[in-house]
């Protein structure tokens, strides 16, 4: 049957090892707890060795996945072998490698499959034979109320309480991002005194805990206020980011943007793009006042440099990509997502 990653979580500690799991979807955070906690419910059974197959792609190798179902163990009794399958589409060959395990699974092995997408449409044979001999667990985007009653519970589960009103102004800063609410619900835990939070505290010990953090940078780059995004910039490096910790952030953000500078110029229907980038209402204001400051051959332009300055970076720039300072180089990028006149400035770095 298919649950959800946080029934999963709930059922592992008072069940023996299934077979086989598969976790999967769009919310990375679910994954990644649900995929630890077989992990740990694993190590706990006495489970150490581990084995790693990325499945990404039509080149994988399935073949040596059939291998090591059937390799003897070199240093324990049973082994957890995880399968990373980034589209969730294991294809042909490892829809039947996979449902062949599932009919005939070796006593010895404890298959874990992660996905970072799912759809109805990705369900079939393989996937119901997880479910009739393992679990299958599904992390669906979770709606706007879904999000409020998951916050909650992650309060609850961190010791912390806080009325409705509260956990609503949480809400609405996170904007659907499930990473970011369990940070700043991580945040709160160390920053309750062990007292209800209120609005007003909530408010407080948002403020003070994220004051300079890149989801409010990006937000005032997107709305045109260049000065402001330099200070919040400045305030990270201060605080001791670095570069390429906040680049993944910003480049996901210009990829955003990009898309709907793309439908956007075609006369496409900004609403429904709206709503398969995830954008929600709130937030919408602030991507519709970036598209009007650029159009969509200057966002791609953006994004491209924003992989210029992930490799500077990281110490591999390319051939006259200049310049080596990776904060100035972000600080241009920013102030051109924000301003007219720094995208000049950088078409002019650009032009020598």
């Amino acid at each position: 049957m298919e649950l959800t990653p946080e029934r999963l979580i709930a059922q592992l500690p008072n069940e023996p090892l299934r077979p086989v799991y598969l976790i999967a979807g769009p919310e990375p955070l679910r994954v990644l707890e649900a995929a630890d906690a077989v992990r740990a419910r694993a190590r706990a059974d006495g489970i150490d060795e581990r084995e790693v197959f990325d499945a990404d792609g039509r080149d994988a190798d399935w073949n040596r996945l059939v291998q090591s179902f059937g390799a003897m163990s070199l240093f324990a009794s049973r082994r957890l072998i995880e399968v990373r399958m980034p589209s969730a589409k294991p294809g042909k060959e490892g829809a039947e490698v996979i449902s062949e395990f599932c009919a005939q699974a070796p006593q010895d092995v404890v298959l874990l499959i992660t996905g970072d997408d799912w759809s109805r449409q990705h369900g079939g044979k393989w996937s119901e034979a997880v479910a009739r001999v393992g679990h299958h667990a599904i992390a669906w985007a979770l709606k706007p109320h879904e999000l409020t009653e998951w916050v909650e519970r992650r309060l609850r589960a961190r010791g912390l309480r806080a009325d409705r009103d509260a956990v609503e102004r949480l809400v609405e800063r996170v904007e659907g991002n499930l990473l970011a609410a369990g940070q700043e619900i991580d945040k709160l835990a160390l920053l309750s005194d062990g007292q209800p939070i209120d609005l007003a505290r909530m408010e407080s010990y948002v403020a003070d805990a994220a004051r300079f953090d890149i989801f409010r940078l990006l937000d005032a780059a997107l709305n045109g206020q260049g000065a402001h995004a330099l200070r919040m910039l400045h305030g990270l490096r201060a605080e001791g980011e670095a570069v390429p910790a906040l680049m993944g952030m910003l480049v996901m953000e210009l990829q955003r943007i990009a898309a709907l500078a793309r439908v956007n110029a075609k006369g496409g229907n900004l609403a429904s793009e709206f709503k398969a980038q995830r954008v929600w209402d709130s937030k919408q204001a602030v991507y519709r006042r970036a598209l009007q400051r650029h159009d969509a051959a200057r966002w791609e332009a953006l994004l491209a440099e924003a992989g210029k300055v992930d490799r500077i970076a990281k110490g591999r720039p390319r051939i006259g990509e200049e310049p080596a300072d990776a904060w100035l180089a972000l600080e241009r990028l920013l102030l051109a997502m924000s301003e007219q006149r720094g995208m000049q400035l950088l078409a002019k770095r650009a032009g020598g």
